[in-house]
């Protein structure tokens, strides 16, 4: 019991355990009873999925009302829809990748759970290094606050058009230390086929692993930017994983069904460089009108607004509008 009642970042142990507790129980739940067949999910299946797990993540807000208080709550409800808003971005990467691995979409979800687990280490890393960093250099919050500035600024300019994913720089480092299929082998990650010099039996990764790979690097580099951006609104590091864990969860659920209409979202990249400078702001706002923090109820507020904005303006310019097939279609590999 005394164990349990120690502390780890901030927070009694037994709070830790409870939370991955869940995340272990959900994802035990996604993969063995709801998708413990290969499957194509579809669009109402994803919503449905989907919903549970913003329901839940909402409802986490409960748990952290009773153990931390209001003004916790209101600061975990703000990063958790920042971060659920800023990885929209990441939908149509994982969408690219799959189109160009030719991923079929009964194998998707099989890698999207696997990529759960790389993000929930990771996250953990960098949230872990960030906290320890920001508590011993407050400072560091500033150089945050500005790299979101800078951030939402260039985007607010940046040009729409992709990359070719034949030209990723990590891709081609994969290809030549990894012996990779050319083909899929079921949904296997890897496979043991002879070699084609020596004739013996080697292991080899297929297109799988390597979407999967990819995948988790592109979380990485996301995570660049959401998880300073959370830092600017709550130094708590149980904050800013639960709500970064939480969103991501749902995320991966809805990206079946989002995948489909990225196409009316199109004006959302602008209310999510409106975001990122608002959030990057809010520490000089506070320093300037001699606040000890930004409100986190008006930042919350502000957050609900600027998005529902971004998205009523997306869906009424794109009314109509068919979806663009996404580029790299073909089997590149």
């Amino acid at each position: 019991m005394e164990l349990l009642l120690s502390e780890f970042l901030g927070k009694p142990i037994w709070m830790w355990l409870l939370f991955m507790g869940l995340v272990i129980a959900l994802l035990v739940f996604d993969l063995g009873v709801l998708n413990k067949d290969d499957h194509e999910i579809g669009i109402a299946e994803s919503l449905k999925l989907s919903a549970m797990y913003i329901t839940l993540g909402i409802a986490f807000s409960g748990f952290i009302y009773w153990t931390m208080g209001g003004e916790a709550t209101a600061q975990y409800l703000t990063a958790f829809i920042v971060e659920k808003t800023l990885a929209m971005d990441n939908i149509f990467v994982i969408a690219l990748i799959f189109s160009f691995f030719a991923i079929p979409r009964e194998y998707q979800h099989r890698v999207l759970f696997w990529g759960i687990l790389g993000v929930i280490l990771l996250r953990g890393i960098m949230i872990g290094l960030g906290a320890t960093i920001v508590e011993n250099y407050h400072w560091v919050l500033y150089l945050f606050a500005a790299f979101l500035i800078f951030t939402g600024i260039k985007m607010l300019f940046a040009s729409d058009d992709h990359a070719d994913m034949a030209d990723n720089k990590a891709l081609n480092w994969l290809r030549r230390r990894m012996r990779v299929t050319d083909e899929l082998h079921g949904h296997a990650f890897t496979v043991k086929i002879p070699d084609p010099k020596t004739g013996k039996l080697v292991r080899w990764a297929t297109p799988l692993l390597l979407a999967l790979i990819v995948i988790e690097i592109a979380d990485l580099v996301f995570a660049v930017d959401s998880v300073p951006a959370v830092f600017t609104i709550t130094t708590d590091p149980y904050l800013v994983y639960t709500s970064n864990i939480f969103a991501i969860l749902g995320l991966r659920a809805l990206y079946f069904a989002l995948a489909a209409i990225l196409h009316r979202f199109a004006y959302l990249k602008y209310a999510l460089s409106i975001l990122l400078i608002f959030i990057g702001s809010k520490i000089f706002i506070a320093d300037l009108m001699g606040w000890e923090k930004f409100p986190p109820s008006w930042s919350l507020g502000i957050t609900f607004f600027i998005l529902t904005v971004g998205v009523v303006v997306s869906l009424a310019k794109t009314r109509g509008q068919s979806p663009e097939p996404l580029p790299f279609g073909e089997n590149r590999h």
